[in-house]
């Protein structure tokens, strides 16, 4: 199998569209295994709120050894923790110790930066937050927010939670990485830009995600401008208008020649994430889908960029 660039990582989606959300975190061995067989070199792992965060953690001097056995690096680690933007705040504080943990974690495998979703409403649902990874129309239907809530101090509040994420993270040279996606607070680039103003820390970053900023109409390309100066980590799918997926390059409408032209045009140097997959996604090959997605992104843009 043909190892594919090092700076072309293996997404955890594929790990959750083969093993579902959250997968068993006591298979993470070969959950990682079936990554380098892909013929990754560098891939993302997660900790998916407390009990599979628990568990990751629980093996991650396992993982670390693994992961060298294999050759694998891990440059991301995705800490998800709906809970740092609770409106309650013990429940914020409580979550913070969780984020330190994931840190922790992050550190001990070499990882450049830790990940979690962009900050959630202070939604109040019937049976407590849905694990889910987007909390699409139909789950936030059935969704209010606490009667005595006032924005002013909820959004003080998180911004303090936040800054102190930040905080945690550059304890161990991590930066914190803020992913967009449906029905959360920096789901777009205004979103960011607004949080990343209001918490003023360097290492907060933006996780691109084409398939995502698509779906909610935030155009890929002005995009990219505004935003050079916060990303360095793209995670790379397509999508069709009107219904949210995450499918291989090429098989969807976004204009990649263009999008190709753009991070030429702010020199963009960073890291890339094949993305592919998801329940919200028809991918019938996979694995065909990963290995073609990585292969157009190296023909299109690591050859190239090594001629120059």
């Amino acid at each position: 199998m043909e190892q594919i660039h090092k700076d072309i990582i293996g997404c955890y989606l594929y790990t959750i569209t083969r093993h579902g959300y959250p997968p068993d975190a006591s298979d993470s061995l070969q959950h990682m295994k079936e990554m380098k067989e892909l013929g990754f070199r560098s891939i993302e792992m997660e900790g998916i709120r407390d009990l599979h965060l628990d568990g990751v953690y629980g093996m991650r001097h396992q993982i670390r050894e693994k992961a060298t056995s294999l050759g694998l690096t891990i440059p991301y680690f995705c800490v998800v923790l709906p809970g740092l933007s609770s409106p309650d705040r013990n429940e914020r504080e409580r979550n913070l110790k969780q984020f330190e943990k994931g840190c922790q974690l992050a550190a001990s495998l070499g990882c450049v930066a830790v990940m979690d979703n962009s900050p959630l409403p202070p939604w109040k649902f019937p049976s407590g937050i849905p694990v889910a990874r987007h909390y699409d129309e139909k789950v936030l239907a059935g969704a209010t927010f606490p009667m005595r809530l006032k924005w002013k101090n909820y959004w003080n509040g998180i911004v303090e939670t936040f800054r102190q994420a930040c905080d945690i993270a550059a304890a161990r040279n991590l930066k914190f990485n803020i992913h967009p996606c449906y029905g959360t607070l920096a789901n777009t680039t205004d979103g960011f830009l607004l949080l990343a103003e209001a918490v003023k820390r360097d290492n907060l970053r933006f996780n691109m995600d084409t398939a995502n900023q698509f779906f909610m109409k935030d155009n890929l390309f002005l995009s990219l401008l505004r935003l050079q100066d916060h990303v360095d980590y793209i995670h790379l799918s397509d999508s069709t208008t009107g219904k949210l997926e995450h499918l291989a390059i090429g098989k969807g409408q976004i204009r990649w020649e263009r999008f190709l032209e753009m991070l030429n045009r702010i020199s963009y140097r960073g890291v890339f994430g094949i993305d592919v997959g998801g329940a919200e996604s028809a991918v019938p090959d996979l694995d065909g889908a990963y290995r073609s997605s990585a292969a157009w992104l190296t023909e299109n843009w690591f050859r190239h960029l090594d001629e120059k």
